[in-house]
């Protein structure tokens, strides 16, 4: 308690002298020269080393990938940059790469400062040189790559899938940040600006609070680095005409102790739909000053402009009407419409409508985020480290679209409806924690205690009013919105949460690890109609208590392979949005529990490596989505599953990589007026999930490096509804690619290397749904056709 209460009156005096907006470092990753116990932080990097003591006899039994984890101070700092295969990367930390990417601190998956090997759960990393190997350009297509994980791939329906869990229950937060619930805040972003993305599967509410049920994704952006000045950028072209941009630099300054980093990037993107694009702009920028070998500081900055002509989905039709043009291998079942009623019996895609668009020709979405961070980290003393981060997050979005396609068999026509919603999102909040390296009855003990803290502002103007009308199937007559009516509504979230993290080492390879997090809230609510007048059960007040924690082990049996085990639990908002249920519903809690065990597998002097899971996860006191803005009691959600993820480089020049998930994902105790769910599969939730590839690099092939590759994709049927009627087909695609390293010469003498890219995506042409949205059953979203790429960057 003496800690927590030093840590609270520490970050108050240092926000009152106006020091605190400034930076944190993150811990270094292991070596069998640094310290793999560092600290952890949630908290941007500034490199440097964690405090150390003198080794003990214990030591010199230990595996090399266990030396040196007892702290001692190092006041001389050195460069930083993430577990990959380049430099270019620099502003993390800098470890020998492994093929799963394993050697980077997650503080996103614990405060403790462990890397995946040390964490009893499944912790996955796609780092900066593997977005750029790999394509991928956005954040929705980075998460696609990880083990099990699904994603929708329109722009206006930015959702995942996680361990058998959609949408609100599998968070996603910035730089350590959860900002909302992932339905009203997740954007898709470029992952120019980003230095890599963490994927933590499994409840863990312990680190990311409300909504970590099927586990939590987060994006960090590139920090700075201490050394020389590094700049790179890029230009990329597809077969739709679309363009990417982007540069960036950072290094150390004249200014002793301080370091830089900017971004920006820009991207017009086409879509395959008729009349559909994206214009994304992200730009960052941090500063790190380190004021004495025992305090730093830093601020960082983002701002975020995304515009959208979006694509809201394709209808389902009867295959009686499309006759001649009904596809085949995109879905398949029988289907009453849950806009109009109609029997539309069995189902297809019309071959005619696969490029249509049914929004209305004045359709956007437009955000507008901005980020203020600010931090400290202070080394007390050679055993103790003070952190803290301040944060202000704002967010303007707008949606005004038709969003309703319904075909109706009684007419043969589509019907359509209007949506209209803004959100004006203002957070504000503190994040501080204490870390105490010690001993417990002779052996190492690390504590983490952690106090964290927001206020957040949420109004939502909509539609009070929703216009419809109905067109032709194949070339509509899109029209405009219409008249447009609104209503107001508001809430206001007050948390305020304690965590305590801990592991202590029993033996040398053996440590038990566990968290508690304790998190009352309170939530605010106002509803008022188009006159101001509030609405029925409004205002009200409600606030709830939740305890939430993990507890394992991780155990290496042999050098380089780790057993672990691991029970979490989670809790989230039952209708995971602050705004669907009414003061009349039940709006409670949810609470989630997962046993998970597996082991990780690090061998052939660091080439191989490999990682398997199995886990048990339910969720209680569920409501599921239905059509429009409906919820029904759904009882409960069960999940097991297994996961296996693999990657070697058998020589300098091959590499495979590869990863399949299968999961069992039911509801039980889903009882309805009129019928019975129990047994059935959530939506969006495929069995089987298989990510694989191939890349050869010819070294020398008389002219330049080449490196070629190839990645296969396939993902299984999932059902559009509870009611399980539609079947989304399983499908496969595969893309190919090809790169050319030039390096510096006399013709480019400003750049240190060069990069061209040529690309091929779904190379086969396979024509597949990609997501279903619960709030409109009776359309589907396509995924994207063959596309041509290419793309050229530079270091300079």
């Amino acid at each position: 308690m003496r800690y927590l209460l030093c840590s609270v009156s520490l970050s108050t005096l240092l926000i009152a002298a106006g020091v605190l907006p400034f930076g944190l470092a993150e811990a270094q990753a292991p070596t069998p020269s640094s310290s793999p116990d560092q600290p952890a932080s949630s908290l941007p990097p500034i490199t440097v080393d964690a405090p150390q003591r003198q080794p003990t006899a214990r030591v010199a039994t230990r595996s090399n990938s266990q030396r040196g984890r007892i702290s001692r101070v190092n006041r001389n700092p050195r460069p930083s940059t993430i577990a990959e295969e380049s430099p270019q990367s620099q502003g993390q930390q800098q470890v020998p790469a492994t093929p799963l990417n394993t050697n980077v601190v997650t503080p996103s998956a614990s405060r403790l400062g462990l890397t995946p090997r040390e964490i009893p759960a499944t912790v996955e990393v796609v780092g900066a040189e593997t977005i750029r190997e790999q394509g991928y350009h956005t954040t929705i297509d980075t998460v696609k790559g990880a083990t099990g994980v699904t994603a929708s791939d329109a722009p206006n329906d930015v959702s995942f899938s996680m361990r058998g869990f959609q949408g609100e229950q599998v968070n996603v937060t910035y730089n350590g940040v959860n900002i909302g619930p992932t339905g009203f805040t997740a954007l898709t972003m470029e992952t120019f600006n980003l230095d890599r993305v963490e994927f933590l599967k499994g409840p863990s509410s312990l680190m990311s609070g409300q909504g970590a049920v099927g586990g939590a994704i987060n994006y960090v952006t590139k920090a700075p680095h201490t050394g020389p000045i590094t700049n790179e950028a890029f230009i990329g072209f597809d077969s739709f005409s679309s363009v990417r941009t982007g540069v960036g630099s950072g290094g150390s300054t004249n200014i002793q102790g301080l370091d830089y980093r900017f971004d920006i990037s820009r991207s017009v993107q086409n879509g395959f739909i008729d009349d559909t694009d994206t214009k994304n702009l992200h730009v960052s920028g941090q500063l790190d000053y380190r004021l004495t070998s025992a305090f730093k500081v830093f601020v960082a900055t983002e701002y975020k402009d995304y515009k959208a002509r979006v694509y809201e989905g394709t209808p389902l039709v009867p295959v009686a009407f499309s006759g001649p043009f009904a596809t085949t291998g995109i879905v398949s079942g029988t289907k009453v419409s849950d806009y109009n009623g109609t029997n539309l019996g069995p189902v297809t895609i019309d071959s005619r409508t696969l490029k249509t668009n049914y929004n209305v020709l004045d359709n956007h979405k437009t955000i507008k985020e901005s980020w203020v961070r600010g931090g400290f980290e202070w080394d007390l003393t050679s055993n103790v480290t003070l952190r803290g981060q301040v944060y202000n997050y704002n967010a303007s979005r707008d949606w005004y679209n038709n969003e309703v396609s319904a075909f109706n068999a009684a007419t043969n026509l589509v019907d359509r409806e209007r949506f209209y919603v803004h959100h004006n999102q203002n957070l504000v909040g503190n994040n501080t924690d204490l870390t105490w390296n010690s001993h417990l009855f002779g052996m190492e003990n690390r504590l983490v205690t952690a106090l964290e803290f927001y206020h957040l502002d949420f109004s939502r103007p909509g539609a009070a009013n929703f216009p419809s009308d109905q067109v032709t199937l194949v070339d509509p007559f899109r029209g405009y919105y219409g008249l447009l009516t609104t209503q107001r509504q508001t809430a206001t979230i007050d948390s305020f949460a304690i965590n305590l993290e801990d592991r202590l080492k029993i033996t040398h390879n053996f440590a038990l690890i566990g968290g508690l997090r304790y998190n009352p809230f309170k939530l605010d609510r106002t509803s008022t109609d188009v006159n101001g007048v509030s609405s029925a059960g409004f205002p009200y007040t409600t606030s709830w208590q939740p305890v939430t924690g993990r507890i394992g082990y991780t155990w290496e049996a042999i050098p380089g392979m780790t057993f672990y085990s691991q029970y979490a639990t989670a809790s989230d908002l039952s209708a995971g949005s602050i705004f669907l249920l009414s003061p009349t519903q039940q709006l409670t809690l949810t609470s989630a529990r997962s046993y998970e065990t597996g082991v990780k597998n690090l061998l052939w002097n660091g080439r191989a490596e490999w990682t398997f899971s199995a886990f048990d996860i339910e969720r209680s006191n569920v409501y599921s989505a239905q059509a429009g803005q409906r919820l029904n009691i759904a009882g409960k959600v069960k999940s097991q599953g297994v996961e296996f993820a693999a990657a070697v480089r058998p020589t300098p020049e091959l590499k495979f990589w590869g990863n399949v998930a299968y999961v069992h994902a039911r509801y039980a105790d889903y009882e309805f007026t009129g019928g019975s769910f129990s047994g059935n599969t959530p939506p969006n939730i495929p069995a089987v999930v298989v990510n694989g590839g191939a890349s050869y690099r010819f070294l020398n092939p008389g002219w330049l490096p080449v490196e070629l590759g190839v990645s296969v994709r396939h993902v299984g049927d999932r059902y559009s509804t509870d009611a399980n009627t539609v079947k989304l087909l399983a499908y496969t695609t595969a893309d190919a690619f090809a790169f050319i390293d030039i390096p510096k010469s006399p013709t480019f003498p400003t750049f240190d290397s060069t990069r061209v890219t040529f690309r091929v995506r779904n190379f086969t042409d396979a024509k597949y749904a990609a997501w279903s949205s619960p709030f409109y059953p009776d359309q589907i979203l396509l995924g994207a056709p063959r596309t041509y790429e290419v793309e050229a960057s530079f270091k300079f």
